[in-house]
């Protein structure tokens, strides 16, 4: 299934994608407590998505995909956590960090360079935690921060939580997966590497409102056979600017779920970005958004996630 959370005017509903691609089924509609929200869908595992299924077949009341606002799916998840697993974004996102700071420093730009993969990114999944209030969805406006000049999207695959567990065995981990979004990480990039310099990781490089981007909706596992064969475009104004795949992860889902729930609870709704996909950023081509640029993600068998940014007043 595609579930989605939505707005028609009547606050926050669930509802399923119909095969048509164009009309939702107002689960949150059957009264039902296990379809109330996302969040409820997701706390009632296996027998929550069979009664959203019954009521996907049944399909009592529909909307029209037009006359409704599509929100993030979690609008207020649990807990963010991001890594970062792709090889050539791991070894290419830093050279582009070192022309930006010649160029801030009014230097030249000393131009592409071929990076490396540092060790630490091979023996182990790399993550942070981010903001879960700085949410957003499909056809959301992202107000570029007054404070930064080099504004950036980064294209991902996520997961979401289904089932929680502590010290989860990578076997076992699909097991704990409730679907799969597409992240947009909206960064900006000067504020990063000023902030970066003292080594506790991205906080006003990544934390702004409406800054952590999912959507348009999340597919369930079973839709999803090989998540690694996904292919992930990214388009600036129609420009094709991204066109890669999961495949090339050092670390697939798997591995970062176990990892992270060493010694560690997972709750269900908690989101993990899978890391930006090879070359699936600006900065690692040295190019930026501007005012008025409209970014559109496009994950196979996932969908479409789209948004504007514009500069803040």
């Amino acid at each position: 299934m595609k579930l989605a959370t939505f707005d028609a005017g009547q606050g926050h509903r669930l509802g399923a994608l119909m095969t048509s691609g164009t009309e939702l089924v107002d689960l949150t509609a059957t009264g039902l407590p296990a379809l109330a929200t996302m969040q409820t869908l997701i706390e009632a595992g296996a027998e929550g998505l069979a009664v959203a299924r019954a009521a996907l077949d049944a399909a009592t009341v529909q909307v029209s995909l037009t006359d409704v606002r599509l929100l993030a799916p979690l609008t207020c998840p649990p807990q963010i956590r991001d890594a970062s697993t792709a090889p050539r974004h791991i070894a290419h996102a830093p050279v582009g960090m070192r022309r930006l700071a010649a160029v801030l420093a009014g230097e030249p730009d000393p131009g592409h360079a071929e990076g490396t993969v540092p060790d630490i990114y091979k023996a182990q999944p790399i993550f942070y935690i981010t903001n879960r209030f700085s949410v957003a969805g499909d056809g959301d406006r992202i107000v570029w921060p007054a404070y930064s000049s080099y504004m950036d999207y980064e294209l991902e695959v996520a997961v979401v939580i289904g089932k929680g567990g502590r010290d989860i065995a990578i076997g076992d981990a699909m097991g704990h997966i409730f679907g799969f979004t597409i992240f947009n990480d909206f960064s900006a990039r000067d504020t990063q590497l000023r902030e970066m310099q003292g080594m506790l990781g991205p906080a006003k490089g990544k934390s702004f409102d409406a800054g952590n981007v999912f959507g348009p909706w999340i597919v369930t596992t079973d839709e999803v056979a090989d998540y690694r064969g996904l292919r992930c475009v990214a388009k600036i104004n129609g420009r094709t600017v991204t066109d890669s795949r999961l495949g090339e992860m050092l670390h697939g889902f798997e591995d970062m779920i176990a990892f992270i729930s060493n010694a560690e609870t997972l709750y269900p709704g908690e989101i993990i970005g899978g890391g930006t996909v090879d070359d699936g950023c600006g900065l690692e081509r040295f190019e930026f958004l501007s005012d008025g640029d409209v970014v559109e993600l496009t994950v196979d068998g996932i969908g479409t996630l789209t948004n504007t940014v514009v500069r803040e007043a």
